[in-house]
């Protein structure tokens, strides 16, 4: 490696200690890596702001900006509290049901829109189901980041990596239903069973707060039905943006963003009150990370991992997709998974070039695909879902460690690999 490789490689895990260890607050732990990366001219301006490949992902950025102040929105009507109170008394008060009910709607939502948009929307109701029944949320929040991971790998939109994978392999929506969507829904199978043992010290409860919530009306708790079916209208339309925006050819962000302004337009709703629930913090967090990931793109230092990685598995192809699935999920755990596998899918493609049309070469795709969106169950900041719940959690005065939720994550994504493994051998070696 290069001296400016080496340099770029000292200030990123510097930067990732002071988030691991929290010595001090993630932001200006980004941020200032950031300030480092600009300073020691291991990127510059013009690559920060501007470039699509080792920049700020403003995609990212304003995608969040827009869902966020539409679910501000949405918050004041009170369908957040119906939601609660319906998916409580539905579960009849009992947490593993409540959690079980969550992590599956989180997974499902997640395959059909984006991940971040998922937790965005389900996070205002476990915060309020937990606080109705008196549990501590975070275990629940954690559960449906995890889920929503899962679950946004089944589908091309549903986790950004995955559109990059198929304009770069000339796949379809259809692929990814066919050859990944089965294995997410035994996964989620796993993980629901898993949930019951990894999260067992959340499932006690209080009978008296139970019978209290199962006395409630839902219906009670929508404060102003006009500004709630103007939401839902716009809700609807934006998700409708989501799904079709390969055919529209409008970006998500842009879609959202719409939305958003739409929304403000035609309610009642102040500029002060529908940017009150913004996350300021986590979308400059975001910001100074895709900083520090660029720098690393630039300098060529995931690059050069990446050649290493392909030259290392010669043309063997089940090494090869092994060595892709276990290195893409360290890899995915540490960074953004949005540079690793823009970088990595033009050496794929040569891969898959080099063996041949044959199931076993277009295999790597499904391997990369899957090691890049599970991974990122593995650390706080492997996905942005994850870091986007941490910045909800601690808004709501429940804040959520790295370390905490990390044990947790690296134990699910563990256990997504160990299954990968063999479902991809099986599919494409054994019974291809």
């Amino acid at each position: 490696m290069s001296a400016t490789q080496i340099l770029s490689v000292l200030v990123f895990a510097g930067a990732y200690v002071l988030i691991a260890t929290e010595r001090v607050h993630r932001v200006a732990a980004a941020l200032g890596g950031a300030a480092l990366m600009l300073a020691l001219r291991l990127t510059d301006g013009e690559t920060a702001f501007h470039s699509l490949d080792a920049g700020v992902d403003w995609n990212v950025v304003f995608l969040l900006l827009g869902m966020m102040i539409i679910v501000g929105v949405i918050k004041q009507t009170g369908l957040f509290e119906y939601l609660a109170i319906a998916a409580a008394k539905r579960a009849r008060g009992k947490p593993f049901a409540v959690l079980a009910m969550f992590v599956v709607i989180t997974a499902g939502a997640s395959a059909a829109l984006d991940n971040v948009t998922t937790v965005l929307l389900i996070a205002p109701v476990t915060f309020l189901v937990c606080d109705r029944l008196g549990l501590n949320p975070i275990p629940f929040l954690i559960a449906e980041v995890l889920a929503s991971n899962i679950g946004g790998t089944a589908t091309l939109i549903g986790d950004p990596p995955n559109i990059i994978i198929a304009s770069r392999g000339g796949l379809s929506f259809n692929d990814f239903l066919v050859h990944l969507a089965p294995f997410i829904v035994v996964l989620m199978v796993a993980f629901v069973v898993v949930c019951r043992w990894l999260f067992r010290d959340a499932f006690h409860y209080d009978e008296d707060r139970v019978a209290e919530v199962m006395a409630l009306s839902e219906r009670e708790a929508i404060r102003d039905r006009r500004l709630l079916w103007q939401s839902l209208g716009v809700l609807a339309l934006v998700l409708a943006g989501f799904v079709l925006h390969g055919v529209v050819d409008v970006e998500p962000s842009v879609v959202a963003l719409l939305g958003a302004g739409l929304l403000v337009l035609i309610s009642e709703v102040t500029t002060e009150e529908a940017l009150a629930d913004v996350e300021w913090e986590t979308l400059v967090f975001f910001m100074g990370l895709f900083v520090m990931v660029g720098a690393l793109v630039k300098t060529g230092v995931i690059d050069t991992v990446s050649a290493a990685l392909a030259g290392a598995v010669g043309g063997d192809p089940l090494l090869a997709v092994m060595a892709l699935l276990a290195g893409s999920a360290v890899l995915s755990a540490v960074v953004d998974n949005i540079p690793y596998v823009a970088t990595m899918s033009p050496i794929v493609a040569e891969l898959v070039a080099a063996q041949g049309n044959t199931p076993q070469s277009d295999s790597l795709w499904w391997s990369l695909a899957l090691g890049a969106d599970l991974g990122g169950n593995a650390t706080a900041v492997g996905a942005s879902a994850n870091v986007v719940v941490l910045g909800l959690a601690a808004r709501n005065g429940t804040p959520i460690s790295f370390w905490q939720f990390t044990r947790y994550g690296i134990v699910v994504a563990g256990l997504s690999i160990l299954l990968a493994a063999p479902y991809l051998w099986l599919r494409y070696f054994v019974l291809a």
